[in-house]
C-alpha cells in the first residue's frame, strides 16, 4: 500500500473517532473521561463559578426507622402538624408533634411531592437518637429553610423543585440553599436541558448526588436573569396550583369544578371550561420551559448541539394527561382517562363532604383530627347546605336499603352542589365518564360497589382515611372515616348489619310468598325463587360475619391511635375490613 493510500485511509478513519485532550478532562470536577464534552461546556467549567461556590448543598437525614417516624400527612391529626417553621431554632417552641418532611418523590418539576410529615418533637428526636441507623448528615442547621430540592433517584430526568419554608428533609430529598436573589435563576438553570447535559458528564447514572450539583458550572451576572426568574416564578405558581387542586395536598381548599372561575350551568360545560384552563396552563408552561432552554443554550453557546424542545409528556402537571398517563395512547384515550379521573375525584370530594372532612360551605379541611365529632363540625359550619353524616357510618349496599346509603347521599350532594335544574344530565355525565370499560347499564352504584374503594386506596397510597367494613363476599359493606372513629364505631356498624339482615329476611319472606302464590305467573315465581336462593346464601354470610368477626370486635371496643399510622391501625380491625393487598408487607418505607 502506497503512502498516499495510507494517508487517505487515515483521513477516512478520522471521522469515526473523537479526539480530546487529557487537559480538557481536568477542567471537569472528578475528571471523568467525557470525551464528548463540547467546547462551550468545557469553557464553562474552566471560567465560571460552580453551584458549590454560591450555594450550600445539604444531604438530608436518615431516621433509622421511617416506619416509626414518618407518616403521610393525612394519617395523623391535622392539629398536631406545624407548617409554620422557618428556622430550626423555632423547633423547641413549637407545640406540634409532626413537621413537613421532604423525601424526594417522583419526577416532578417546579413544585410538589409534599405529602410526608416527621415525628420530630423532643420525644421523637430523643427516640430517633437511639436508632442505630439514624444519621443527621449535616443538614440540621438548614432544616425548615427555603431551598431547592430534587429526587435522589430518578426514573427519567433530573427534577428540581422549589421547597418552601417549613421542611426537614430526608437523604432522598437533599436540598440546595442559596440567596433569595439567586434562587429562581438557579432553579431555571437546574431545570434546563443544558443542566441535564452537563449532569450526564458528571454522572451518567440517574442517581443524582449532592456532589454532582456542587460541581455544576453556573453562569451568573448576565442580562437574562430577570427573564429566567420571571418564567420560573410563573412555573412554580402553576405547578403549585396544580398540586393543591388534589385532596392529597395539605393546602387543598375546594374541588376545582366548584370554583367560580370554572362553574357553568351544567357539569359537562363546567368540565369543558376547566379542561380548557388546564390545557392553556400546560401549553404556557411548555412554552416557558422551552424559552428557558433556549436562553441557557444561548448563554452556554450550545446552539449547534442542543434543542430547546420540551415534549408535552415532560410538562409535569397532574392535569396534563400526556404526563399523567404517558405511553402511546391516542388523544381520545388520554381525554377519556382525564375525564374519568376528574369524576372519581369529584366522587371522592363528595364522600369527604359526607363525613365532614370537607364542606361545600367552607374551604379546606373541617374534621381532620382524631376524635372529632359532628358537634365540632357544626361549630365550624353551623348551617350546612349539605349535612355531614351523624354517626360516621355510611352503608355501601346493592339497593336503597338505608336513607344514608352512599349512592343516595351522593345524589343529594350533586343536587346541592350543582343544582336541580340539570341534575339528570349531570348524573348521566358522571356515570358515562366513570364507565371506562363501556359496561351496559353501568350506574353510580356500580362504581361505588366496584372500583370506588380501590380508587381511594390508590389515591391515598395504601394509607386510606375511609375504611371499608365488608363481609367476605361483600353482601354487606359500610364506610367509616378514620379521624371520627371511636371505640364504639364497630358497634354502630354492627347495628347497621343487623338492620340490613332484618330487611333481607323480610324480603325473603315476600319472595317465598310470591313463589307459592297461585295468581303469580311462572316467570314471576321463577324469578322470585332465584332471588330467594341468593338471599338465603347472603343471610348465611351475614350470620357468619357477625358471629365470627364483627360481634367479637365490637365487644373489644378497640382503641386506635392515629400516631401509629394506618398500616398499624388498619390491621387492628382485622378481617372486619376489606383487605388491602400489600398493606401487611413487612419492611419500612
Amino acid at each position: 500500500m502506497s503512502e498516499n493510500q495510507i494517508s487517505s485511509r487515515e483521513q477516512d478513519m478520522e471521522r469515526y473517532f473523537f479526539r480530546a485532550s487529557a487537559e480538557d478532562f481536568k477542567k471537569i470536577p472528578t475528571n471523568p473521561i467525557a470525551y464528548w464534552a463540547s467546547e462551550g461546556i468545557l469553557d464553562s467549567f474552566d471560567q465560571d463559578k460552580l453551584i458549590g461556590d454560591i450555594a450550600q448543598v445539604k444531604i438530608g437525614m436518615g431516621t433509622g426507622r421511617n416506619g416509626i417516624f414518618v407518616r403521610d400527612w393525612w394519617e395523623v391529626s391535622r392539629h398536631l402538624i406545624d407548617f409554620s417553621l422557618t428556622d430550626v431554632e423555632q423547633l423547641e417552641s413549637s407545640k406540634a408533634r409532626y413537621f413537613p418532611y421532604n423525601k424526594g418523590g417522583d419526577f416532578r418539576l417546579w413544585y410538589g411531592n409534599q405529602q410526608q410529615v416527621l415525628w420530630f418533637d423532643s420525644s421523637g428526636r430523643n427516640y430517633m437518637d437511639t436508632m442505630s441507623g439514624h444519621r443527621e448528615n449535616g443538614g440540621w442547621s438548614h432544616y425548615f429553610r427555603q431551598g431547592l430540592t430534587w429526587s435522589f433517584i430518578s426514573s427519567s430526568k433530573f427534577g428540581v423543585r422549589f421547597l418552601p419554608t417549613g421542611f426537614a428533609f430526608d437523604v432522598a430529598g437533599s436540598t440546595l440553599f442559596l440567596d433569595e436573589r439567586d434562587i429562581k435563576y438557579v432553579l431555571g438553570f437546574l431545570s434546563s436541558v443544558v443542566c441535564f447535559e452537563i449532569l450526564a458528564l458528571l454522572n451518567p447514572t440517574l442517581n443524582y448526588q449532592a456532589g454532582n450539583l456542587k460541581s455544576l458550572p453556573i453562569k451568573l451576572g448576565n442580562e437574562v436573569r430577570e427573564n429566567v426568574a420571571e418564567n420560573v416564578e410563573y412555573n412554580i405558581s402553576c405547578s403549585r396550583n396544580d398540586w393543591d387542586s388534589y385532596e392529597t395536598s395539605w393546602d387543598f381548599t375546594n374541588f376545582p369544578l366548584l370554583h367560580p372561575n370554572h362553574r357553568q350551568s351544567t357539569l359537562k360545560t363546567s368540565y369543558q371550561k376547566l379542561r380548557a384552563y388546564w390545557r392553556e396552563m400546560t401549553l404556557k408552561m411548555q412554552h416557558l420551559e422551552q424559552e428557558n432552554n433556549r436562553i441557557f443554550i444561548d448563554v452556554y453557546g450550545l446552539q449547534d448541539e442542543l434543542d430547546e424542545t420540551v415534549d408535552l409528556n415532560e410538562v409535569t402537571l397532574t392535569c396534563n394527561p400526556h404526563y399523567r398517563y404517558g405511553g402511546d395512547k391516542s388523544e381520545e384515550e388520554l381525554e377519556a382517562l382525564l375525564l374519568a379521573d376528574t369524576m372519581r375525584e369529584l366522587v371522592s370530594y363528595a364522600v369527604g363532604c359526607m363525613f365532614g372532612r370537607y364542606s361545600l360551605d367552607k374551604p379546606g379541611l373541617i374534621l381532620a383530627s382524631q376524635g372529632e365529632t359532628l358537634a365540632d363540625y357544626l361549630a365550624q359550619v353551623p348551617q350546612p347546605s349539605f349535612a355531614a353524616d351523624d354517626d360516621n357510618v355510611i352503608p355501601l349496599l346493592d339497593g336503597d336499603w338505608f336513607p344514608d346509603d352512599i349512592t343516595l347521599r351522593f345524589r343529594q350532594f350533586l343536587r346541592v352542589a350543582f343544582g336541580d335544574a340539570h341534575y339528570e344530565d349531570n348524573l348521566a355525565f358522571i356515570e358515562q365518564a366513570l364507565n371506562v370499560k363501556g359496561k351496559r347499564n353501568y350506574s353510580l352504584r356500580d362504581y361505588f360497589l366496584g372500583e370506588f374503594y380501590a380508587d381511594h386506596v390508590k389515591r391515598y397510597k395504601k394509607r386510606p382515611i375511609y375504611w371499608l367494613f365488608s363481609s367476605p363476599k361483600g353482601t354487606f359493606s359500610a364506610l367509616v372515616y378514620l379521624h371520627r372513629y371511636r371505640p364504639d364505631t364497630v358497634s354502630v356498624v354492627l347495628n347497621y348489619l343487623r338492620d340490613f339482615r332484618k330487611k333481607l329476611a323480610s324480603r325473603l319472606d315476600y319472595l317465598q310468598q310470591v313463589a307459592i302464590n297461585p295468581s303469580a305467573s311462572q316467570s314471576e315465581k321463577t324469578k322470585a325463587s332465584k332471588e330467594a336462593d341468593t338471599i338465603k346464601k347472603q343471610l348465611i354470610e351475614l350470620d357468619d360475619y357477625e358471629r365470627d368477626t364483627l360481634y367479637p370486635l365490637a365487644t373489644e371496643q378497640v382503641e386506635l391511635n392515629l400516631d401509629d399510622g394506618v398500616k398499624v391501625n388498619y390491621l387492628k380491625l382485622g378481617a372486619a375490613l376489606k383487605k388491602i393487598p400489600g398493606l401487611e408487607a413487612k419492611g419500612e418505607d
